[in-house]
């Protein structure tokens, strides 16, 4: 039988490995090697790297420190960027231990698993509160992924892994230093996310956690470190939070964060994006900030269209709204997608009556879209600003919706009927005989 550390080596494995960090492309680490060269260094040095790493003795490179906005806008997460070199080596890893750990691993555990995803978390979490469980406990770990105990979590792995030349290399990995301004700091605790490893060691920490919520029989959904419990009073809830809270504690030194953590209605919280309808049978919706979060995020695509033409600005605005669109494709409350397509076209029109400035520009523009001479200079004349002039039915009359389909924006509304209709189709022709695939137990 093959030892772990030949598998991780392994000529299919590392080919597997580096098509998934090419496909991923991603950010240099310290050597500013970019993903493109990757090949040609290993043509080189790959013989040397793998004697290394059959002997025990592979030494991995600092992570580069990055900080991003969090998705919620508030605050930033911190990033360690690995070496091109290394994401490959971790991918290698994880392709390995992935299967041996993932076995184990809850039915309510939804991140960074393969056949999982966060829509599956939210219609659990759904189907909890549609069963009476109309409170629920929101935890909030705070800086799970800058806290996480080094010697806990290597005991976890060690309780599967054998191999001495494995386990060395992730505590290698787990104490590889950050560098940032020159200098680099080492790390004692955490797994910063930038590497493939992370989220395994992540799941394989908080495996504990969903262990112990199972044995307690309690209904909860976890993604990666977004945890919720759901309970039928608020009684139960303030219970839960706190016999919860000492566990993490005490048992994998993590900390919670209290300020951020609550017992409350489900349709008071969010989770990953999605919130719910207070009724007996809730139905999925997004939530206001998470709308607030989507225009200002598109609003930096508009501010560059000034000077471009709208086919180009749709252009790069269509994969954010298919991907999005995407992703909240389970909503069941739809008017929010009506309300947005509306501000997208407004604001699509506003670029243009900003890019034909002059009075003459816009009537003669306004002409060639049907008005009449009259109500064209009426319009291009009235003294009104951009985003007024863009609302009015002038300009709604001249470019309706009609008009911005053929240029390519598909609408969100549109999105969400064709992807519930393609989901819907897939369904039925999976049920008939003879039908390809199946469902999914």
């Amino acid at each position: 039988m093959m030892e772990l550390m030949e598998a991780v080596v392994e000529r299919e494995n590392l080919k597997r490995a580096y098509a998934r960090v090419m496909r991923n492309k991603g950010a240099a680490g310290i050597d500013a090697m970019p993903v493109a060269e990757l090949g040609a260094h290993l043509q080189v040095h790959w013989p040397h790297i793998k004697e290394e790493l059959l002997a025990g003795g592979y030494q991995p490179q600092a992570v580069r420190e990055v900080s991003i906005p969090k998705p919620n806008g508030k605050g930033e997460r911190l990033l360690g960027i690995p070496t091109v070199t290394d994401r490959l080596i971790q991918q290698a890893l994880h392709q390995v231990l992935s299967p041996i750990f993932d076995a184990d691993f809850s039915e309510f555990s939804y991140g960074f698993r393969p056949g999982r995803h966060a829509r599956q978390a939210v219609q659990q979490a759904r189907q909890y509160v549609s069963d009476g469980r109309r409170w629920v406990v929101d935890l909030d770990l705070e800086q799970f992924f800058d806290r996480v105990n080094h010697d806990i979590l290597m005991s976890r792995v060690a309780r599967k892994i054998e191999d001495r030349r494995v386990l060395g290399l992730i505590r290698r990995y787990l104490q590889a230093g950050l560098f940032e301004g020159g200098v680099t700091t080492v790390r004692t605790q955490g797994t910063p996310q930038g590497g493939p490893l992370s989220p395994l060691l992540s799941n394989i920490l908080l495996n504990e956690l969903d262990q112990e919520l199972e044995r307690r029989d309690h209904a909860f959904c976890r993604y990666a470190d977004d945890v919720q419990i759901y309970v039928h009073t608020e009684r139960s809830g303030e219970r839960v939070m706190a016999s919860v809270t000492r566990f993490l504690e005490t048992r994998l030194k993590l900390r919670v964060n209290a300020a951020k953590s609550v017992v409350a209605r489900p349709w008071q919280r969010s989770f990953l994006g999605y919130t719910m309808t207070f009724h007996k049978v809730p139905r999925l919706k997004i939530p206001t900030a998470g709308v607030k979060r989507f225009r200002a995020n598109l609003k930096a695509i508009f501010r560059r269209g000034r000077g471009r033409s709208l086919s180009m600005v749709i252009a790069e605005l269509m994969p954010i709204l298919r991907g999005w669109m995407n992703y909240f494709r389970d909503i069941e409350v739809r008017n929010v997608l009506e309300t947005l397509d509306g501000w997208l076209r407004r604001k699509l029109r506003c670029l243009l009556w900003r890019q034909w400035k002059r009075s003459a520009t816009r009537a003669r523009y306004l002409m060639r879209q049907g008005l009449s001479e009259v109500r064209a200079w009426t319009s291009a004349t009235n003294g009104r600003g951009p985003w007024w002039n863009a609302g009015a039915s002038h300009m709604n009359r001249s470019y309706p919706k009609s008009y911005f389909d053929k240029l390519g924006l598909v609408s969100l509304l549109d999105q969400y009927h064709h992807l519930n209709l393609s989901s819907r189709t897939a369904v039925v022709r999976n049920r008939l005989p003879g039908g390809v695939g199946g469902r999914r137990g």
